[in-house]
């Protein structure tokens, strides 16, 4: 029982420090953010099982967080307002070539991280956009300006 425990109160705290961190930093992971997961990974796994190297207990702390990750997952299906909670809501960065200050502090964004991922799907200048949106997902996704 003390793994189902420590494993429920590690899980929440991954799912708090998740949306603490934010969207974008988890979308673009560099370097030295892969070794941050390793080693947290690592500091995880110690303390849910501390001394508990058996197989029985590796079943038990990954069926729990099975359970946990469908029960979060559900939760967000069946109760549409746990949603922006659970997995947040896209935030729109550009409207009409504007940017919205106010929405990339939020998300810690600068302009040039924006222009940069326009670029990457072709967009040369943030003036053809009519809307950007930071997806829940960390992506941003870009409408352009139609021209008749």
């Amino acid at each position: 029982m003390d793994l189902v425990l420590r494993t429920f109160v590690v899980f929440v705290g991954l799912l708090v420090l998740t949306r603490v961190i934010g969207r974008r930093e988890l979308s673009s992971l560099q370097p030295f953010d892969l070794m941050l997961l390793i080693i947290l990974g690592d500091a995880v796994q110690q303390g849910l099982t501390q001394d508990d190297y058996s197989v029985t207990g590796s079943f038990l702390v990954i069926g729990t967080f099975a359970v946990l990750q469908v029960t979060v997952s559900w939760i967000g299906f069946r109760f549409p307002r746990a949603r922006p909670v659970l997995e947040g809501s896209p935030i729109i960065v550009v409207q009409d070539g504007q940017v919205i200050e106010r929405n990339l502090k939020r998300e810690r964004l600068t302009i040039s991280e924006i222009a940069e991922e326009a670029r990457q799907q072709q967009i040369a200048h943030l003036a053809d956009v009519k809307w950007a949106v930071l997806e829940t997902n960390g992506k941003i996704s870009f409408i352009t300006n139609s021209t008749p």
